[in-house]
């Protein structure tokens, strides 16, 4: 009897574990991107997602790569409609990209000027997550649509952003099923690549005016000039 009892015992952990087995493997399949949502309906989900937003605070690492440099950068991105940013960069330590609606301001520790120019003319990376608080219609202002499920089940949704056909050949932004994006890549023209990841969204986050005033550290001049690379 025991003897029997002990087969049987043996036997129950097998289902067991047999039973886990296809547990795990069906909770695997189930993080498959669905396949039939389309284009359309992903771009309709990140659209509903932000612009519902008033502001946004999220963790960003940015890539760079490219004209013979790679270089991984990090820190906070502020947002607030209408048109705000503010890059809070941790590494470089300091380093501060500022959006107001009007002038994008950018300073590097150690320099003695800071750079600032009109949003017209603001033709910086950073520049396409502006539509993130905006009015987004991303089907209106991507060329080219097209998405692609990912194997960790989440979706790629790609473009060109129209008006910046000769500067980006490719915009990729990837998302999970509710619309929020977790990273974001923008390949140019001439193969330079920047990757942007995002973690710890925090959405209508405290984003006061005050946030996207640019107030030059003590003898830092403001100029006119170019974003840097």
């Amino acid at each position: 009897m025991a003897e029997s009892s002990a087969t049987n015992r043996r036997q129950t952990l097998r289902w067991r574990f047999f039973l886990m087995a296809i547990c795990a493997l069906t909770g695997a399949s189930a993080m498959r991107a669905d396949s039939s949502v389309t284009a359309s309906e992903l771009a309709s989900r990140i659209d509903h997602h932000y612009n519902s937003l008033h502001s946004l605070s999220v963790h960003f690492v940015q890539h760079y790569d490219g004209m013979g440099m790679h270089r991984k950068e990090s820190g906070v991105l502020l947002l607030r409609k209408p048109g705000k940013m503010r890059w809070t960069y941790t590494d470089p330590d300091g380093q501060l990209f500022i959006l107001d609606g009007r002038n994008a301001y950018f300073y590097t520790p150690g320099q003695n000027e800071a750079q600032t120019m009109p949003e017209k003319q603001l033709d910086d990376l950073r520049s396409p997550l502006r539509f993130l608080l905006g009015h987004t219609d991303l089907e209106k202002e991507l060329n080219g649509l097209r998405m692609t499920p990912t194997a960790d089940g989440h979706y790629e949704l790609s473009g060109v952003p129209k008006g910046m056909e000769r500067r980006i050949s490719d915009l990729k932004i990837t998302s999970n099923a509710e619309g929020t994006i977790l990273q974001m890549t923008i390949v140019e023209t001439d193969g330079v690549t920047n990757s942007f990841e995002f973690s710890g969204e925090l959405t209508n986050a405290p984003a006061p005016a005050s946030a996207f005033v640019f107030v030059a550290p003590p003898g830092v001049h403001v100029v006119s000039g170019e974003p840097p690379v």
